[in-house]
C-alpha cells in the first residue's frame, strides 16, 4: 500500500487537460493517416501528447522544445541507419550520442529522454526505408500543430483566481501579525506565546513564496492566451500589491523577532509602547483597507471603526529602559507606513 502511495502524486491535472490531450492525440493520428497514408502515425501522437501543456505559453515553449527533440532523434537515427544499419550495437551507440547531444545543448529532462526514445523507434521501425525519416518529421510537425490548435481552441486555463487568493491570504496574515504584535506590547505574555507569535511571523515567508509562485503561474497562463485582455488588469493590481506585501513580510518578521528577543515586562503600560501598539493596530487596519480597495470589496465592519493611519508616529523619549527596541520598532513602523500608503522610496 505504501508503494502505491509513493507512486501517486499529491496533485493531478484537471480532467479538461486529460480531455484536451486525448483529443489532440486522436486528431493528430487521424490527420496523419489522411495526409500521409501512414497506418500507425506514432510520432504524430507523441508530438501531440508532448505539446498539449496546461497553458498556451507552456505549449509554445516546453511543447515545441520537446517536439524539436523528436525531430533530432529522427535525424540521428536516420544518419546512423544509413551509415551502419540497424544492428543492436548501433542502437546503443545512438542512445549515448543522443544523450550527449542533449547534454551539450543543455536540454531539459523531458527533451533529453525524448531524443534517444525517438531515435530507437526510428531504428526499430524502418530507418533504412527511403523517405521514412522525412515522413516522421512531417508527422511530428502535424502532431505539434494539432496539439497547439487544440490547446488554443479548448478553453485555455486562466490561473488568476488562485493568485488573487494567495495574495489576499498573505495580506490577511500580515494584518493579523501586526495586530498580534500590538497585543503582545500591551498585555503580559508568556515565553510560549511569544514563541508562537514568532513562528506565525516566520510562516509569512511561506505565504509570500506561495503568492509569488501563484503570480508566476497566473502570468504564464495569460501569455498568448486569447482571454488575456479581460484579466490583465486584475493580475497587474495583484502583482503591484504583492510587491508591497513582500517588503512588509520582511519588516513585520523583523519587528516580531525584535520583540521576541528583547521582550521585557517594563514594556507593558509604558506610554511609548502603547503609542507603538496603537500605531500597529492602525497599520493592520489600513492594510485591510488596501486589500479591500484592491479587491473592490466593502471594508469589513470589524476594521471600519478603527482609526486610519494618517501620519507618522511621533513620540517623546521612552520611559522604559528598552530604548533600543523602541527605536527599532519606530523605524520599522515608519517603513511599514510607507509601504502601506505607497510612498516608500526603498
Amino acid at each position: 500500500m505504501r508503494f502505491v502511495t509513493t507512486l501517486r502524486s499529491t496533485t493531478r491535472a484537471p480532467l479538461l487537460q486529460v480531455a484536451k490531450t486525448s483529443a489532440a492525440a486522436i486528431i493528430a493520428w487521424l490527420a496523419s493517416q489522411l495526409l500521409l497514408g501512414q497506418p500507425l502515425p506514432i510520432f504524430a501522437a507523441i508530438a501531440a501528447l508532448l505539446v498539449v501543456q496546461p497553458s498556451v505559453n507552456q505549449t509554445l515553449l516546453k511543447g515545441i522544445e520537446r517536439s524539436v527533440a523528436v525531430v533530432a532523434g529522427v535525424v540521428i537515427a536516420y544518419v546512423a541507419g544509413q551509415l551502419f544499419g540497424a544492428a543492436g550495437w548501433v542502437i546503443l551507440v545512438v542512445i549515448v550520442v543522443s544523450l550527449l547531444l542533449a547534454w551539450v545543448l543543455r536540454l531539459g529532462p523531458g527533451s533529453t529522454n525524448q531524443i534517444p526514445i525517438s531515435a530507437m523507434l526510428v531504428l526499430a521501425l524502418g530507418a533504412q526505408t527511403p523517405g521514412y525519416a522525412v515522413e516522421r518529421i512531417i508527422e511530428t510537425i502535424i502532431g505539434a500543430a494539432v496539439g497547439l490548435l487544440v490547446n488554443l481552441a479548448i478553453v485555455p486555463p486562466v490561473s488568476i483566481a488562485p493568485a488573487h487568493r494567495a495574495v489576499k491570504q498573505l495580506l490577511t496574515d500580515l494584518a493579523a501579525a501586526l495586530s498580534d504584535l500590538a497585543s503582545t506590547l500591551t498585555s503580559p505574555s508568556t515565553s510560549g506565546e511569544r514563541d508562537a507569535l514568532l513562528e506565525r511571523a516566520r510562516s509569512l515567508r511561506g505565504g509570500r513564496d506561495a503568492a509569488a509562485s501563484a503570480l508566476v503561474h497566473a502570468a504564464e497562463s495569460l501569455t498568448f492566451n486569447p482571454r488575456r485582455g479581460r484579466h490583465r488588469e486584475a493580475l497587474k493590481m495583484d502583482e503591484e500589491l504583492f510587491g508591497r506585501l513582500s517588503v512588509l513580510t520582511t519588516r513585520v518578521l523583523g519587528m516580531v523577532r525584535a520583540v521576541h528577543d528583547h521582550y521585557s515586562t517594563s514594556l507593558i503600560g509604558d506610554a511609548t509602547t502603547l503609542a507603538i501598539a496603537n500605531e500597529l493596530e492602525r497599520a493592520a487596519h489600513d492594510l485591510r483597507l488596501v486589500g479591500a480597495v484592491t479587491a473592490s470589496h466593502e471594508v469589513p465592519t470589524i476594521t471600519a471603526e478603527l482609526p486610519a493611519l494618517t501620519a507618522p508616529l511621533m513620540i517623546a523619549a521612552p520611559n522604559t529602559d528598552q530604548w533600543i527596541l523602541i527605536g527599532s520598532l519606530m523605524e520599522d513602523m515608519r517603513r511599514v507606513r510607507e509601504e502601506i500608503i505607497g510612498t516608500s522610496e526603498s
